[in-house]
């Protein structure tokens, strides 16, 4: 310890900034490997594209301008401008909180719209609505297009959707042992394999003295889980095409009649097999890009409040300044470093 105070400011200076240089070089690599290994995966597979949430550029607009203010602050201490130091070194604390909360904005949206860091998958495939059920609305079948669920050709208004959600909730969660009591609703009438199901005793029955199985409660369950969380054919929420399209080894695939079509065809059965269950690795990797960016942000801003506290007790001046200095040259570098996720999500993703 004694050793390194005897060093002079220049050589303490140099010996710090390479230390961080160090640290950035090993950043740059994990993310380097991180990027790389998502183009690697999108070329693979089935890949989903989505737009980013506005919540990231307006971080990115944060961090870029409390970088401006690191700057200035480090101009100032270096004139020996303490107020102008301690007013800009705070500007760029509330700065980069402002990128973290509004990075967590974005996660938050992401999941709004049903893109999940993990366990998520392209397609719905348990209780897909038409596979075994299908209900009728006044009389009429409810269709599904997309993620939308449509009535005599149009969109289910928020109210009959909602209507629609409250009669299928008390499918959800089946027991083993006991069978769905059922609560009628007139509105609606529960369709199995073409065939309308009956209500006896607030039991289901699929014909006057045949109840309804076990593993059709459990497929009802499911559709009922897809109808509470606004799900079609598609985990993550909006239109396809608009909000979200899926690819396939590089190519973009349209939605046809339910299906997904490749160059023009629909794919072949085995292919639309392995896009059921092909999970969405594109959403894993934008969570685990961002949040590791964020944690680092995090650790950053830690050591930003030592500086905080150092500056408002005026221990830095021209000729001391070095925490400041590596401390600013690192908070630039997870700014660029950004850039370059954002940007990278933005032409590749």
């Amino acid at each position: 310890m004694s050793y390194s105070k005897d060093l002079s400011p220049e050589v303490r200076k140099k010996m710090n900034l390479n230390l961080i240089y160090v640290v950035a070089f090993s950043v740059t690599m994990l993310f380097a490997g991180l990027t790389s290994a998502y183009i690697v995966s999108m070329g693979a597979g089935f890949w989903l594209k989505f737009a980013l949430p506005r919540a990231f550029y307006w971080s990115t607009f944060f961090i870029a301008l409390s970088s401006v203010s690191f700057i200035v602050s480090i101009h100032a201490v270096k004139k020996n401008k303490a107020a102008l130091q301690k007013i800009s070194i705070l500007t760029t604390f509330i700065l980069g909180v402002l990128f973290v909360v509004f990075q967590f904005r974005g996660f938050s949206k992401l999941i709004e719209r049903g893109i999940h860091p993990a366990r998520n998958y392209l397609l719905v495939a348990d209780g897909r609505y038409g596979d075994y059920f299908e209900i009728k609305y006044k009389g009429d079948f409810i269709e599904v297009d997309g993620n939308d669920y449509k009535v005599k050709g149009r969109n289910m208004t928020e109210k009959e959707y909602k209507e629609l959600q409250n009669f299928t909730k008390q499918f959800i969660n089946p027991k083993q042992k006991t069978a769905i009591r059922v609560k009628e609703n007139p509105d609606f009438t529960l369709v199995l394999n073409g065939s309308p199901l009956q209500v006896k005793n607030q039991l289901l029955y699929i014909s006057d003295s045949v109840a309804m199985e076990h593993v059709d409660e459990i497929r009802l369950g499911d559709l009922a889980i897809n109808i509470r969380d606004k799900r079609g054919d598609f985990f993550v929420r909006g239109n396809y095409g608009e909000d979200f399209i899926i690819y396939f080894k590089g190519k973009p695939l349209k939605y046809k009649n339910r299906q997904l079509v490749y160059k023009n065809r629909v794919l072949s059965p085995s292919l639309q097999i392995k896009a059921s269950e092909a999970a969405d690795s594109a959403s894993s990797y934008l969570f685990i890009l961002t949040a590791l960016h964020v944690l680092h942000m995090i650790v950053t801003l830690i050591f930003l409040v030592v500086v905080l506290i150092n500056s408002f007790s005026n221990k830095y001046n021209s000729s001391s300044y070095i925490q400041i200095l590596t401390t600013g040259v690192f908070w630039h570098f997870l700014g660029i470093l950004w850039l370059y996720l954002l940007l990278f999500l933005v032409f590749i993703h």
